[in-house]
């Protein structure tokens, strides 16, 4: 009888050290990217997937890369791109979780505690229906989990790499001030085919270079954002002008 106790023991403490040691060593894995505080990134995971793509196709592919300081930039860029994909960027800590709980239609009562059994029952709800209707959900990403996905991951989706990005952006958050984040993730993101950050779409698209863009520039590249491949200002830009007109209606005008 004592040995079969031992061996249930043994059992269940191995079955725990799996349960609690493998999320805990994934959570570690995950990229830590305090060098960004000094470093700027040559090629990001979304730079080497488009390149593997077009080699897998067989297609001729050129990326086109220049970084540009933040405080090289024309002002109206960096103030477009947060009212059309962030407008809380200074006051998160990488997840917008209002913004996401409005998103799964979270109905607990404010403010959330971590004590309170109806506020855990109001996120298994909210989890549940974001499960139910996961191919409905947007996520709402804010700025830095894109930087996170940009950086580290790919456009696949899954949820593994969902988790990865929320705690990547918080990460982030924690080694990197908000203007430091707003221009690596301004150098990094995909605004057209082979085009990375905005210095380079600003030549591509409009022939001048970042420091150069009017409001009405500024407005189109972030109308980019969503689907740089697919409605960008040479390929059925009539699909972004709606986005980049509600831009300008939010700046102010052209």
């Amino acid at each position: 009888m004592k040995r079969r106790t031992r061996t249930i023991r043994r059992i269940v403490l191995k079955g725990l050290a799996v349960v609690i040691g493998l999320p805990f060593l994934a959570w570690l894995l995950l990229p830590w990217p305090i060098a960004l505080k000094w470093n700027d990134p040559e090629r990001t995971s979304f730079m080497k997937y488009r390149i593997a793509q077009a080699a897998e196709k067989g297609e001729d592919f050129e990326l086109r890369h220049e970084w540009i300081p933040l405080a090289q930039m024309s002002t109206e860029i960096p103030r477009a791109v947060i009212l059309a994909e962030d407008q809380r960027f200074r006051l998160h800590g990488g997840v917008d979780w209002e913004a996401l709980g409005e998103e799964l239609d979270y109905d607990g009562e404010p403010p959330f505690s971590w004590l309170s059994p109806a506020d855990w029952a109001a996120v298994g709800r909210a989890v549940r229906r974001g499960w139910s209707e996961r191919s409905e959900v947007k996520g709402r990403s804010t700025l830095t989990q894109q930087l996170a996905k940009n950086l580290y991951f790919t456009p696949e989706r899954s949820l593994r790499r969902k988790v990865g990005e929320f705690v990547v952006a918080q990460r982030l958050e924690w080694f990197l001030d908000k203007d430091r984040i707003l221009e690596v993730y301004l150098n990094t993101a995909e605004f057209g085919p082979g085009i990375f950050g905005v210095e380079a779409a600003s030549r591509a698209y409009f022939g001048v270079g970042a420091s150069r863009l009017d409001r009405w520039q500024a407005a189109t590249l972030a109308a980019t954002l969503p689907h740089p491949l697919t409605s960008n200002p040479t390929t059925r830009p009539g699909e972004m002008s709606w986005r980049r007109d509600r831009i300008l209606g939010m700046m102010g005008g052209r």
